[in-house]
């Protein structure tokens, strides 16, 4: 959703061949996990009239650096939106990026409420306001294809870009007591807020919680932590890499099974994990920690229960379970690859909320799109 990439309006793809085209002149995609935008170059930029802050990796950021460092590079293109806003574009043959508030608002300087970019406080800092995408209410078609492609034909009607976690929540949720917990690189536990709810009129329930457009003019309450089944990967590319060293050879996903197995003997640990090896966007500098080290707590099934509930212990600090009780929430709908794979952590899971936790609504953002937009027709 953050990530942003670059194109020339003229030269979007060309569509010689139905069975595939080719991107035309265009940028890398710069993802929501680029880190070139420091702690002190954020502090440098004008504040946004957003109840959402800017990290690096959003998209508004990222042009405010090229500004600064590369301003040749901006000079290139013409264009700027996500990557699935590019798809539209491409399918269309639009002029103009069009781009929904849902990620719109995942760029920074945006108003979700006036939906609009906060051009005068842009155009004062000299942004280049040229590369912003025209903004249209989430679910609207915006074009049609402009050509047949892989069985799809000419002149089928395209929705606006959505945003990947709205549509993996529209595409599990069931009722609006529904909070849902999603695994997978990173990791979200999210519910609906009440129709009326403005979050530029409302004190914020906890500063590690942002409200995310939805639907409707809805929102969505969302702990979004940089750390979930990252984490899980690091610590299983470290031990791979260390038997290397050592002369002995595992795959990942061998060692990945054996850590569970391990891990589901050993039940409880006194071992304590935090971690937050890429910090958090609410607060970057908290970075990971292992205390309570004894000689009887260093099996690999002590260290990867305690990485497993290490993990959903920082997802409940940013939204506790008494939280979840107090708004109404009755059920969290489990998601995620992570989840799936990993029986220790949905474990966890239960052992930190004390609500109904169900599986196998596995939350799938292409899904989710396909469903708001035939809601739609």
């Amino acid at each position: 959703m953050h990530g942003v990439l670059f194109w020339k309006t003229k030269n979007v793809c060309d569509w010689s061949n139905e069975d595939f085209f080719t991107a035309g002149d265009t940028s890398q995609l710069i993802t929501w996990q680029d880190g070139r935008c420091s702690r002190d170059f954020l502090s440098t930029l004008p504040k946004p009239d957003s109840h959402l802050s800017v990290a690096t990796g959003f998209g508004c950021a990222t042009i405010f650096w090229y500004m600064k460092h590369r301003p040749e590079f901006l000079e290139e293109f013409t264009v700027a939106g996500t990557i699935q806003d590019y798809v539209v574009s491409m399918l269309c043959g639009l002029e103009r990026c069009v781009m929904t508030p849902q990620n719109a608002a995942s760029w920074g300087f945006f108003n979700t409420a006036a939906n609009r970019w906060n051009d005068d406080i842009l155009r004062a800092a000299g942004f280049p306001l040229h590369l912003l995408p025209r903004c249209v209410p989430s679910g609207d078609l915006v074009g049609q294809t402009r050509s047949a492609w892989l069985g799809v034909p000419a002149g089928t009607p395209v929705g606006a870009a959505l945003g990947d976690f709205q549509c993996s929540v529209y595409s599990c949720i069931r009722a609006p007591t529904d909070a849902v917990l999603n695994i997978s690189t990173s990791a979200q536990l999210t519910f609906s807020m009440p129709a009326d709810f403005t979050p530029s009129d409302s004190a914020k329930l906890e500063p590690s919680i942002s409200y995310f457009p939805y639907f409707n003019a809805s929102y969505l309450a969302v702990a979004a932590t940089l750390n979930g089944g990252n984490v899980l990967a690091t610590f299983v590319e470290t031990l791979t890499s260390w038997m290397g060293e050592l002369g002995a050879e595992l795959g990942g996903s061998c060692l990945y099974e054996k850590l569970i197995r391990c891990a589901l003997i050993q039940e409880t640990s006194d071992l304590m994990v935090s971690p937050t090896l890429l910090g958090e966007r609410h607060n970057p500098l908290c970075l990971g920690q292992v205390t309570n080290i004894s000689t009887s707590n260093l099996s690999l099934g002590h260290v990867f229960r305690a990485l497993c509930r290490g993990v959903i212990n920082n997802i409940s600090s940013m939204m506790p379970a008494e939280l979840l009780l107090q708004v109404g929430v009755c059920r969290i709908v489990g998601s995620g690859s992570a989840l799936a794979r990993n029986e220790v952590l949905r474990q966890e899971v239960e052992r930190v909320f004390p609500l109904q936790v169900v599986y196998g609504h596995n939350a799938d953002s292409a899904v989710g799109a396909a469903m708001v937009l035939c809601d739609r027709l």
